[in-house]
C-alpha cells in the first residue's frame, strides 16, 4: 500500500522560519529499533518548552546509521506526535542528486512540511553543480527546501554567492549552517539582504550550541541546537531573550549552555569518535532525565562507559538540570 502524504500546517515557500528547532535525537530500543514511545516523549518534551519546529534525520538523529525504514517511521511518529502544531522539517542527505530527490519526496509523502538537503559528497562538485543540485530537489519535490551547510560531514563548502543566488531566484527557503565559520555566515546576511532574497522570507537557521547568541547578532533566524533536545528551555530562553534586546540576559543563558555542552568530550578520545560521544551524550543525558528509556546508538558507534556516563550526570547537575 502506498502512503499518502499527510495533512500539515501550511509552510510558505517564502515565509521565513526562526526560533528554536531541535535536531531529534532518534531514540532506540536495547535491539537497535526505533523506540517510537520514546520519541514521542521526546516531542513532547520539546513542544512543551516552546520549540518552533522539529527537524528529523539530521546528523544529530544518526541518519546515516539508520535505513530508509527506520528515517521515514522516525518521521510519521514525530508528524503524528506534533500533529500538525509546529513544522517538521525532514533531512535528505545522500551522496547524488537523484538519490536525494527519492529521500525527500519520500519524507514529503511522509508529512513532512519542508526538506533540508546537504550538496552531494563522495565525487567532488563544482559551486555550479551545487546550483544544480538544489535546483533539481527543489523543482522534484514541491516543498520549502533548506540548505545545510556541514562541511565536516560532506566535505564540501557551500559557498555564501551560491546559497545567495539560489536564495534570490527562490529555490531555497533558507539555510541550515553547520559550517562554523561566522565570516561566512555574515556574507551570506549580507548578500541575501542585499539581493532582496531575506525580505522576501529566506532565513537563516544556525546549528551552533555554543555561539548562538552570536549568530542571532549576526541576523540569523533560529537556531537548530543538538544540546537543544536536553536542555530546550534555555535555548528557547537565550532566543527570546536576543529578540527582545536582552544581550545580556541571553549571554548568560549561552555561558551556561557553553557549560552544558561539555558534555559532549566525556567520551574518552582513545576508544570512540568524537560523534559517538557526543550523541551518546545526549541520549545519556535524556535517560537520566526521564525522556527517553536507552541510550543506545546503531553500530559501529560505540556506548559511553560507566565513567562518562557518570560525568554527564555531574554536567547535568552543574547546569541545574535533573529528572522532568
Amino acid at each position: 500500500m502506498t502512503d499518502q502524504p499527510v495533512s500539515g500546517p501550511a509552510l510558505a515557500d517564502r515565509t521565513a522560519l526562526g526560533g528554536v528547532i531541535p535536531p531529534l535525537c532518534t531514540p532506540l530500543t536495547g535491539a537497535g529499533e526505533l523506540d517510537a514511545a520514546s520519541l514521542r516523549r521526546l516531542c513532547a518534551f520539546l513542544l512543551d518548552a516552546g520549540v518552533d519546529g522539529l527537524f528529523v534525520n539530521g546528523s544529530t538523529g544518526e541518519l546515516a546509521y539508520h535505513t530508509d525504514e527506520v528515517r521515514l517511521a522516525a518521521l510519521r511518529t514525530v508528524r503524528e506526535a506534533v500533529g500538525g502544531t509546529v513544522p517538521v522539517l525532514a533531512g535528505a542527505v545522500d551522496m547524488t542528486a537523484n538519490r536525494v530527490v527519492a529521500q525527500a519526496r519520500a519524507a514529503r509523502d511522509a508529512g513532512a512540511d519542508a526538506v533540508v538537503a546537504t550538496v552531494p559528497f563522495y565525487s567532488p562538485t563544482h559551486p555550479g553543480e551545487m546550483a544544480d543540485h538544489f535546483r533539481a530537489v527543489r523543482e522534484a519535490v514541491g516543498l520549502p527546501l533548506w540548505a545545510y551547510d556541514i562541511p565536516g560531514n560532506v566535505q564540501r563548502k557551500l559557498p555564501a554567492e551560491v546559497t545567495a543566488e539560489l536564495a534570490a531566484d527562490g529555490v531555497l527557503a533558507g539555510l541550515k549552517d553547520s559550517s562554523g565559520d561566522l565570516d561566512q555566515l555574515r556574507s551570506l546576511l549580507h548578500l541575501t539582504e542585499a539581493n532582496g532574497a531575506r525580505a522576501q522570507g529566506f532565513s537563516v537557521l544556525t546549528g551552533s550550541e555554543t555561539m548562538a547568541d552570536t549568530a542571532l547578532a549576526l541576523g540569523a533566524d533560529g537556531i537548530v541546537p543538538g544540546l537543544g533536545n536536553v536542555d530546550p528551555h534555555g535555548y528557547v530562553a537565550l532566543h527570546r531573550a536576543m529578540r527582545r534586546g536582552d544581550t545580556l540576559a541571553a549571554a548568560a543563558e549561552q555561558e551556561r549552555l557553553r557549560g552544558l555542552f561539555g558534555l559532549t568530550r566525556v567520551g574518552d578520545p582513545a576508544r570512540l569518535g568524537t560523534y559517538s560521544a557526543a550523541i551518546g551524550a545526549f541520549k545519556e543525558a535524556l535517560c537520566r532525565r526521564g525522556i527517553i528509556a536507552t541510550a543506545t546508538t546503531p553500530l559501529p558507534m560505540r556506548p559511553l562507559n560507566g565513567e562518562e556516563r557518570a560525568a554527564v550526570a555531574r554536567c547535568l547537575a552543574e547546569a541545574g538540570l535533573g529528572p522532568v
